[in-house]
């Protein structure tokens, strides 16, 4: 059985400011960014036009999208539709309402890019029909009302199975997560569809199961250990899930980067939304989490007051703590249990 950092001794907690710099480094230009330029919504959110289009062969999507870059229509959705020569294109050439101008526009720019790029006897509109924003507007609020539940039902979780202390930590974790990859997809000025809305609520329900998983082993160290201070069980408990979120995280990170590599323009944004949720979501679980969860038991402490006492220098700490049997002294010094995990 492939077991990697099967005796890891790090010490995470320690770089926890370094984590808070990093993350502020990446969430601020971001939503500077986000405040200026706003984001790219796709034509799922701001309406565009959509035409059914028949050609004689089939050319694939890769001629088409070519033409319509060709005429200065980018960011088109096409989709091959039933027989391999049928497609749907999804375009919008200008911003703001849908309108029948707007509509008949699109169109005759799209069909002189086809004429141009395919050639005028290769192909036929079969339809062409005006599409509103409102599905995007309604999938956008219940996107945000999925998330405020997932927050609530984690709360009620945590505060049942472990303490409110720790669904409060995971909740703030995850809605740095959600700030991350937000600022993400302004760096690249990712088109937000469908698709990548999808892609952010999987990242809230990954980036939970990962913290869930770390502390649900604090809890068991917490009770196994009890001579610890909270600083010490944490790197304890991030140490022993570090082998299955690596083989876990390891393997779903090759799966995306080859749908970065491999995708086309449709699933490309989904699959570099993910990539980075991955990243984000293991990160907070290890320097986000942990370092909240210590912080709220130092500000309101539980019955033991071990969070207190991990805030306290060693030299002090050390008379009042007898170290547990093949545990380390000192407030950040690892512990590791003499059985395996």
């Amino acid at each position: 059985m492939l077991r990697l950092f099967a005796n890891a001794k790090y010490d995470f907690i320690k770089w926890r400011r370094w984590a808070y710099g990093l993350t502020a480094a990446l969430i601020l230009p971001g939503f500077a960014l986000f405040f200026v330029h706003g984001l790219n919504y796709s034509i799922e959110f701001t309406g565009g036009t959509q035409m059914q289009v028949e050609t004689k062969q089939a050319v694939g999507t890769a001629p088409i999208r070519s033409a319509l870059d060709g005429a200065g229509i980018h960011d088109a959705e096409i989709k091959q539709f039933g027989s391999p020569t049928a497609y749907v294109v999804t375009a919008r050439i200008t911003q703001g309402a849908v309108t029948a101008e707007g509509t008949q526009a699109t169109a005759a720019a799209v069909d002189s890019a086809l004429a141009r790029g395919l050639g005028a006897d290769q192909y036929r509109i079969v339809r062409t029909e005006a599409v509103g924003p409102k599905v995007g507007r309604e999938l956008q609020g219940k996107a945000l009302l999925a998330i405020f539940f997932s927050f609530i039902v984690t709360l009620v979780y945590l505060a049942i199975r472990f303490e409110w202390r720790f669904g409060l930590a995971a909740v703030l974790a995850t809605f740095h997560d959600i700030l991350t990859t937000i600022a993400f997809i302004r760096y690249l000025n990712l088109e937000v569809s469908l698709v990548v809305v999808g892609a952010v609520l999987t990242m809230v329900g990954y980036s939970l199961n990962d913290t869930i998983i770390i502390f649900d082993r604090v809890r068991e160290n917490l009770r196994k250990f009890r001579r610890q201070n909270l600083y010490e069980i944490l790197n304890l408990s991030i140490n022993e899930t570090l082998p299955r979120s690596v083989l876990t995280h390891g393997t779903t990170m090759a799966t995306t980067l080859a749908l970065v590599a491999l995708a086309g323009e449709v699933l490309r944004p989904f699959a570099l939304v993910m990539t980075f949720a991955i990243f984000t979501g293991t990160f907070s679980s290890i320097y986000i989490a942990a370092p909240l969860l210590m912080y709220i038991e130092k500000r309101w402490p539980g019955e033991d007051a071990r969070g207190a006492r991990a805030f306290r220098p060693a030299a002090a700490a050390q008379p009042a703590l007898a170290p547990a049997p093949g545990s380390s002294s000192g407030a950040g010094a690892e512990v590791r249990p003499k059985a395996t995990v």
